[in-house]
C-alpha cells in the first residue's frame, strides 16, 4: 500500500536546480548538462522497490543482458521510501520506483537527480499524461520516468448498491453506515477535495492536491462525517478484497485490482470513474542523488520501459503500463487484460483523473498559502482517531 508520513522541515524550491551525479558518473551535473549516453554498466544495481516491482520473470533477463546483478530493497510505504533513499548520506540506493505522494519530496530534498529521457526510447511512447507529470517534472525537468499506474475508483457491490452510482457521494451517503472502505492514507482528502470541488463549487477548488486552510477544513469536515460511515480504512488491496468477499462492506475507494480480483472469484461487483472524475497513483523510477550505479540504472529504467515488460509487470501487480504498445503483450498474456486495466482508455479517461502528487505550501500562483503534507497527515490522524 502507498502510505507516506511528511516533514517539511525545508520550503520547497523548486527550479532548474539539479543535484546530483550523472549517468557518466560525475557529479554536480545540471539539468542543462545531463548525460547524453549511457555507459558500461557497473556490474550491480540497489533498487528501493514496492514488494512485486522486480520479480525473477524480467529482472534475471535484464541481469544476463547487462551483467548488471539486481538487489532490491522493499519498502512498506513511501515515508519508507523517502527514510531508505536518505540512509548513508543517499549513496546506498540508486534507484526508488517512488509514488506520486514521495516524489516531490525527494526532489526537494535533493536525494534524487534529472534524467535524460532521450536516453529512454520508449518515452516517447508512454501516454502523454505520465511523459511530463507534476510529480516528477518541475519546470520542465524530469526527475524520473513513470512506469506503471492505477485510477482509484469507486468499488460497488452489485447486489446491494441500487441503483448503480454515478458520483462519489455515494461514499458520504447515510444510506451505506458501516459498509464504506476507503484507503488508510493522508492522499485520500484529496478524493473528498475532488468532490467538493463539483458539490460547492464556491470553495474554488481547482487542484485537490493544491488546498487553502478554508478549503483543507472543508475536506477534512466530510471525512469526519463519513467516519462514522467507515467500516474499515484498508491498508492494503487484499483487506478490501476480504471485506468485499465476506460482505462486510459494499462500497468504497479501489483500484482495478481488487475489482478484477473479485470479479475473478466471481463476486458480483463493479467499478467507475465518478462524474467528478477520480484521483489515482502513478509510479516513477527515480534515480539517487548520489548514485554510485548510474549506468546500470539507465540501463534498467530503460528494460521496465519495454512494452513486454511493462506488460508483464502489469498483470503481475495488477496495474496499467505507462508503455501505450503493451496492449499486444498484455493480450497475449492473458485475454482482454488490457481493456481491464484501461490500458487502451481513449484520452478523455486519462484526463479525468488527478494523479497524486505531494501537496506543498506554493499553490501554483505566486502563493504559498496552501497546505503542505505535514498539515495533511496530522488532519488525517484527527479523522482517523
Amino acid at each position: 500500500m502507498r502510505l507516506a508520513k511528511i516533514d517539511w522541515a525545508l520550503a520547497l524550491v523548486l527550479g532548474a536546480m539539479v543535484i546530483g551525479a550523472s549517468a557518466c558518473g560525475s557529479s554536480g551535473k545540471s539539468a542543462s548538462n545531463l548525460p547524453t549516453t549511457i555507459g558500461p554498466g557497473e556490474g550491480q544495481l540497489n533498487l528501493v522497490a514496492w514488494e512485486g516491482y522486480t520479480e525473477a520473470k524480467w529482472v534475471k533477463p535484464f541481469e544476463r543482458d547487462t551483467g548488471c546483478v539486481v538487489h532490491s530493497k522493499f519498502a512498506g510505504s513511501s515515508d519508507e521510501m523517502v527514510t531508505l533513499m536518505r540512509q548513508g548520506g543517499g549513496s546506498q540506493y540508486d534507484m526508488v520506483s517512488a509514488s506520486g505522494d514521495a516524489s516531490l519530496r525527494l526532489i526537494s530534498g535533493g536525494d534524487v537527480q534529472a534524467m535524460n529521457v532521450n536516453l529512454v526510447p520508449e518515452w516517447k511512447n508512454f501516454i502523454p499524461e505520465l511523459q511530463s507529470p507534476g510529480h516528477n517534472t518541475v519546470n520542465g525537468v524530469h526527475y524520473g520516468i513513470s512506469l506503471q499506474w492505477g485510477p482509484n475508483t469507486l468499488l460497488y457491490s452489485e447486489k446491494a448498491v441500487k441503483p448503480a452510482p454515478t458520483s462519489w457521494e455515494a461514499i458520504y451517503s447515510p444510506k451505506y453506515k458501516g459498509a464504506v472502505t476507503v484507503p488508510a492514507n493522508p492522499i485520500q482528502i484529496a478524493d473528498a477535495a475532488l468532490y467538493l470541488s463539483k458539490k460547492n463549487p464556491s470553495l474554488g477548488i481547482t487542484d485537490p492536491y493544491e488546498l487553502t486552510e478554508t478549503q483543507l477544513n472543508a475536506a477534512v469536515n466530510l471525512l469526519k462525517q463519513q467516519r462514522s460511515l467507515v467500516k474499515k480504512y484498508w491498508t492494503a488491496a487484499a483487506d478490501e478484497v476480504e471485506l468485499f468477499k465476506n460482505g462486510d462492506v459494499v462500497i468504497g475507494a479501489a483500484w482495478p485490482l481488487q475489482t478484477n480480483t473479485l470479479q475473478a472469484d466471481k463476486v458480483a461487483v463493479n467499478e467507475l470513474i465518478p462524474i467528478e472524475g477520480a484521483t489515482g497513483w502513478a509510479d516513477t523510477w527515480m534515480l539517487s542523488a548520489h548514485a554510485k550505479h548510474p549506468n546500470c540504472a539507465y540501463k534498467w529504467v530503460n528494460w521496465v520501459s519495454n512494452p513486454k515488460v511493462q506488460a508483464e509487470q502489469a498483470l503481475s501487480y495488477g496495474e496499467t503500463p505507462a508503455n501505450t504498445k503493451a496492449c499486444p503483450f498484455m493480450e497475449q498474456i492473458k485475454k482482454g487484460s488490457c481493456a481491464k486495466y484501461h490500458a487502451n482508455a481513449p484520452s478523455a479517461y486519462f484526463n479525468s483523473i488527478k494523479f497524486w502528487k505531494t501537496p506543498v505550501k506554493n499553490c501554483g500562483n505566486g502563493k504559498n498559502d496552501c497546505m503542505d503534507y505535514s498539515v495533511w497527515q496530522r488532519k488525517w490522524t484527527e479523522i482517523t482517531a
